[in-house]
C-alpha cells in the first residue's frame, strides 16, 4: 500500500508527463475530478480531455499538506500549461485529494484562478470549430 504523499507525488509526475493511464490507475474505479474549467467528470474522461488540449505541462511542487485525521492531502504547485494553440497559462494550483482506505484517489478537487486559462481555453475551442 502506498503512502498518500507518495501517491500525490506520483500524480504530479504523471500529470507533467501526460501519462493518462498512470494517473487513472491512481484513482478508484468511480474516482472523479472537479475542475473550475472542465466541471465534474470521472477521472479517465477528465484527463483524456485535459491532455487532448495540452501540448506541454510543467509543474513545480511547492508543498504537500496532509491531514492526519482524515484521508485528505492538499498539493500546492505551480502549473505552466501550454495548450494546443501554443498559448500558455501560468498559475498556482491547490489540488485537494480525498483517498479511500487503500490510498486510491476517490475525489480530486482543483482550485485555481481561471482568469487567464479560461480565456485561452475558449480560444482553443474556437480554433477547433
Amino acid at each position: 500500500m502506498n503512502h498518500k504523499k507518495e501517491v500525490a507525488k506520483q500524480y504530479i509526475e504523471y500529470l507533467e508527463k501526460g501519462n493518462v493511464q498512470g494517473i487513472v490507475d491512481l484513482f478508484t474505479t468511480n474516482g472523479f475530478v472537479e475542475s473550475p474549467i472542465y466541471g465534474r467528470m470521472n477521472a479517465k474522461d477528465f484527463y483524456k480531455e485535459l491532455l487532448a488540449d495540452t501540448t506541454k505541462s510543467e509543474l513545480k511542487l511547492k508543498r504537500i499538506f496532509e491531514d492526519t485525521a482524515t484521508n485528505c492531502v492538499a498539493l500546492y504547485f505551480n502549473y505552466k500549461w501550454t495548450m494546443k494553440n501554443g498559448e500558455t497559462a501560468d498559475f498556482d494550483v491547490v489540488d485537494i485529494i480525498n483517498f479511500d482506505e487503500q490510498n486510491k484517489i476517490e475525489q480530486l478537487k482543483i482550485i485555481y484562478d481561471t482568469v487567464k486559462s479560461r480565456v485561452i481555453k475558449q480560444r482553443l475551442q474556437a480554433d477547433t470549430l
